[in-house]
This record gives C-alpha cells, sequence and structure tokens, in this order.
C-alpha cells in the first residue's frame, strides 16, 4: 500500500450531531495531485453518545483510508496526541469534527505546505448562521476583528508540514491547542489560502461567555508558560478609533460583542461546573 501523503486527524468528543457532516465534507473534498491515499483518523473521546457508530457508518471513497478509535478518556490533547501516534502522512491536517469543508481546501493546503521548509497553513472561515440573534450578532462584529482579517487564526482547521511538527514532541496539556500551534510559526511561515470552511458560533449569551472566558484563559496559560511563542503573534489589537469604526460599522453587533465581554468578567455568568467544557453545548 502507498504510504499517505496527507493525514487528517479529528479529535470527536461527544460529536454524533456533526460528525457525519464533517466527514461527509471531507470525503468530497479534491484530491491532490501527490496520487497517494488521504489517511483520515477519527480520535472519538471520552463519548456518552452515537459519535463512534455514525463515524463508521459513513462511506469512504477511493482514495482515502479512514480509521475510527474509541478513546474512554475525554481529552483533546489526548486524541490530538493519539491521532499523531498513528498517523503516517508526513503532512498533518488537524480538524475540529463541528467544521464542513469546501472541496478544494484539502489540496489548497497540501500545495501550500509542500515546501520543506516549516510550514503552518489554514483555510478561510465562514461564520454557519447562528440560529438566536445574540450569536448572530456577536458574529457579525467579531469576523471583522483583526484577528480573523489579516491573520492566519486556525481555529477549526490548521495544517502544518513535517519540518514544522517536528518543533514539538507531544502536544501539551493547554487549552489553546490552535493557539500554540500557530505560535509555533513565524508570521512568513504561516499561509492562509482561498478555499473555505464552515465553523458554528456556539448559541445564546451564556454560552458564548463560557467559551469567551475559556479563550481567554487559554490566551493568559500560552502567556504564562510559553512567552517566547508571544513574540512570534502578528496581530495587532485594533485600538479605540479601530473599535470605533467597526462600531459604527456594525453597532448591533458591536453592543452584542461589548456585552459578552463584560459578562466574561462578571462573577454572576461564571459556571465553575461548566467553565472547562470548551464549545458550550
Amino acid at each position: 500500500m502507498i504510504k499517505p501523503t496527507i493525514s487528517v486527524i479529528i479529535p470527536a468528543h461527544n460529536e454524533e450531531a456533526y460528525i457525519s457532516n464533517c466527514l461527509h465534507a471531507l470525503f468530497a473534498s479534491s484530491l491532490p495531485a501527490a496520487g497517494a491515499p488521504i489517511e483520515v483518523l477519527v480520535i472519538a473521546n471520552g463519548c456518552a453518545d452515537a459519535t463512534v457508530a455514525k463515524a463508521q457508518s459513513v462511506t469512504v471513497p477511493d482514495g482515502w483510508v479512514s480509521t475510527v478509535i474509541d478513546l474512554k478518556e475525554g481529552s483533546k490533547i489526548g486524541a490530538l496526541n493519539e491521532g499523531d501516534r498513528r498517523a503516517s502522512g508526513a503532512i498533518r491536517v488537524y480538524l475540529d469534527a463541528d467544521v464542513t469543508l469546501a472541496r478544494d481546501l484539502i489540496s489548497q493546503l497540501y500545495e501550500a505546505l509542500r515546501a520543506d521548509q516549516p510550514r503552518y497553513a489554514s483555510g478561510t472561515v465562514v461564520l454557519e448562521r447562528a440560529e438566536s440573534v445574540i450569536s448572530r450578532l456577536y458574529g457579525r462584529f467579531w469576523t471583522t476583528l483583526p484577528f480573523l482579517q489579516e491573520g492566519v487564526p486556525g481555529f477549526g482547521i490548521f495544517a502544518m508540514n513535517a519540518s514544522g511538527r517536528a518543533r514539538w514532541g507531544d502536544w501539551p496539556v493547554v487549552i489553546a491547542d490552535d493557539m500554540f500551534a500557530r505560535l509555533n510559526f513565524a508570521p512568513n511561515e504561516r499561509i492562509g489560502v482561498a478555499a473555505t470552511y464552515r465553523w458554528p458560533l456556539v448559541e445564546g449569551f451564556r454560552n458564548l461567555v463560557r467559551v469567551r472566558r475559556r479563550q481567554n484563559a487559554g490566551v493568559k496559560e500560552i502567556a504564562e508558560r510559553y512567552p517566547a511563542l508571544l513574540r512570534q503573534e502578528d496581530v495587532v489589537r485594533p485600538g479605540a478609533l479601530g473599535v470605533l469604526r467597526r462600531a459604527l460599522r456594525k453597532p448591533l453587533g458591536f453592543v452584542a460583542y461589548a456585552a459578552v465581554a463584560l459578562a466574561v468578567k462578571s462573577p454572576l455568568f461564571r459556571d465553575k461546573a461548566r467553565d472547562n467544557w470548551t464549545r458550550g453545548r
């Protein structure tokens, strides 16, 4: 059997509502010109639902090899490490189970990562339409921020070549694994490709607050444990004038975004039982 050039690692914790759509979109991707099959590793971890059964039921087309691994412990970092131990492709794609890819994204990531020098790449995010008004308004303002407009944020999906992945060993136990990966690469080593992927915001005010609080904690943790990585950050905060301009263009979105930001600092919205829950669902 020809060794895969690309391995796609999908950590999945209780993702029965999303995993089928994720895999169907992935398997519909245009195949790169490499000629080797693409390896897909679904790393179910701590699932108490039908994630494993649904992942196993998706038909795998020619040109793909898929394996579903069922880990008892619920840990995204554990799933990432297990995926890397089992993966054989030189290019690693790390994909969240609630993301759906456009047809050309995998092939564009492959082209971006063919270099021998360390490279990191991701696609162009498109937010899924949220059901709740507050999440839609929040998303409209959030997507105007420099982090999304100017950088290569990589949340939902990011990829790297073998020389890039060799920069660290096992994944450390951190909240913001995507930030840790991104900042292991200099700005000129990070490549954003045009192909899109669809990513869902959490629904409702309290869930937005939970996720925003966790994001803030993830940034703080990286700053405290890996301060040298912050020198790789290339996105500048918009400043008061930049925020004002965005607020004037999307006033309702700004109100929603500001309300969530203020609530993050309030003890009234703290839910210690769910502070470690990434998506709020």
